[in-house]
């Protein structure tokens, strides 16, 4: 899995950490106030979206009177206390982030999330400084499946994207990746376990946790 790997990307949400489980959460108290019904292809819509292209698809779908920034920053203000507070790294992934540091292997995120939350997580767990870049989809053209969140983050680490590896949870996170010519691991999650054999279809490899790296009991996929 890592030979002739200079670079390891992460995804965050459901990746690295596990944090999916605040995004139902939110949705249902932000639904509630404002009184919206989500269509039925609501979470295959917003998949992969950055933070500013949900936002949008919310006043847009919902024909809201708020404005995408004032959406945004109500999910904010939601959600950085319980980032701060009640995310947690996935089982193994600080020690492979440590083993990696080791090995001298450049380390990135791409995220689909809020730049202000991100930070938040990754600072409240002590994981910032193992990164060398943390980029969101808002700060490119386009969200996941584009491939361009990752292709920004190898550039970067100053590495070639042939000489990447991606950890993502989604399929529309591990097209980025693929789209990006990168190599991708599928990372386990609960949110995302329905799509289990989409994602296996999708990517190299598949991991329940990062433990599995070391004792190479990880899934190939190909």
């Amino acid at each position: 899995m890592l030979t002739g790997k200079k670079a390891v990307i992460f995804d965050m949400d459901g990746s690295l950490v596990d944090s999916m489980w605040i995004w139902p959460e939110v949705d249902r108290i932000f639904m509630k106030k404002y009184e919206l019904t989500p269509p039925d292809s609501f979470h295959r819509d917003i998949e992969g979206m950055s933070y500013t292209e949900t936002a949008r698809y919310f006043v847009d779908t919902f024909r809201m009177s708020r404005t995408v920034e004032q959406v945004m920053q109500e999910w904010r203000d939601m959600t950085i206390r319980l980032y701060s507070e009640k995310v947690y790294p996935k089982p193994g992934a600080v020690r492979f982030l440590d083993a990696m540091r080791q090995k001298g292997v450049a380390l990135g995120i791409a995220t689909s999330n809020d730049r202000r939350i991100a930070d938040a997580a990754l600072t409240a767990r002590g994981l910032a400084p193992y990164f060398d870049s943390v980029r969101t989809s808002c700060e490119v053209s386009a969200g996941k499946p584009a491939p361009d969140v990752y292709l920004k983050v190898a550039e970067d680490l100053s590495v070639d994207p042939s000489a990447c590896l991606v950890f993502e949870d989604v399929p529309k996170g591990i097209l980025a990746g693929k789209n990006a010519g990168m190599e991708v691991c599928a990372v386990d999650d609960e949110f995302s376990r329905p799509l289990e054999a989409e994602k296996k279809q999708l990517a190299d490899y598949f991991i329940h946790d990062y433990n599995e790296i070391f004792t190479h009991s990880y899934e190939r996929c190909d």
